[in-house]
């Protein structure tokens, strides 16, 4: 049951959560310990809280998840986990999970609390609505971004940051859309209220807005923020974002890929050449150029 428990908390996606790194990488405190410490310890935390939100999703969706043809297999809807456990680990987990965020830091707990229910208005409520459930789930990776903001008391994070994140989001969260209708045709609606509202002209014209977008705001970014470089060498990052972007809209159209970007990222080589090679430039270009 354990092991059940710990699946349906969706390891896998808690890779989401390195971005409450960007602010500490951004603000050049990356190498200081008194924040990259306590930006550790949010992680912990983000992941708990995120973990949460997985088994409340589960909960909701149980009989849906059991007519969907890869959700069926998970602990809840296959019967691996008890409903009695899911609900009592959904609420100890968070009675641990806040008050050590608010012992971190008020803002940062205050961020896990909004994250917690506005996801919770989401597994229950917000996702039945066209377009707002991309723009819900979009705002999570946003919090997680703010959530890092206050624990390196931030001077030098760009705005400009959280419209790039914002939109990234919405790429993937569109391209899942876009997934779910093409794996579950005709019963797509049964799985998912708002996907009966969605067609596929629709979701291609949409990511091929969000894609433009995300490109020049970052484009804009690397030099206009700042705190970055005057030299404008963070503009050498630009081509491995371009391409991380492309490599991930073929793999949305050509392989057919996108229900679960976790899982985009961890089977693709080639995208993960293009994520590590960005990181390492943002890093050389703040750090050592800068």
């Amino acid at each position: 049951m354990l092991g059940g428990l710990i699946k349906t908390m969706r390891p896998k996606q808690w890779f989401k959560n390195v971005f409450v790194f960007a602010p500490l990488i951004f603000d050049e405190k990356l190498f200081q310990p008194r924040y990259l410490l306590p930006t550790v310890a949010g992680f912990v935390l983000l992941c708990l809280t995120s973990g949460t939100v997985y088994i409340i999703n589960d909960l909701a969706d149980i009989e849906k998840d059991r007519n969907h043809p890869k959700k069926r297999n998970r602990p809840l809807a296959a019967g691996e986990l008890s409903i009695g456990a899911a609900r009592g680990a959904a609420v100890l987990i968070p009675l641990v999970a806040l008050p050590l965020g608010f012992l971190l830091d008020v803002w940062l707990g205050g961020i896990l609390t909004a994250y917690l229910f506005l996801q919770i208005g989401y597994s229950f409520w917000l996702k039945n609505f066209v377009i707002i459930d991309v723009m819900i789930v979009a705002s999570g990776f946003l919090l997680r971004v703010a959530a890092g903001v206050p624990l390196v008391e931030a001077e030098r994070f760009s705005p400009w940051l959280y419209v790039c994140m914002m939109l990234l989001a919405l790429l993937i969260g569109f391209g899942k859309r876009r997934h779910e209708l093409v794996l579950l045709k005709e019963g797509a609606a049964g799985h998912r209220q708002a996907l009966e509202h969605y067609n596929l002209p629709l979701l291609d014209h949409i990511l091929s807005i969000v894609t433009a977008s995300t490109l020049v705001a970052y484009a804009l970014y690397t030099f206009s923020a700042p705190n970055l470089p005057r030299n404008h060498t963070m503009m050498l990052t630009i081509p491995f974002v371009l391409y991380g972007i492309f490599r991930y809209l073929y793999l949305i159209h050509v392989k057919e890929l996108g229900g679960a970007p976790e899982e985009v990222v961890l089977s693709d080589r080639a995208l993960q050449a293009s994520i590590l090679l960005w990181g390492a430039s943002v890093v050389v270009v703040m750090y050592v150029l800068g």
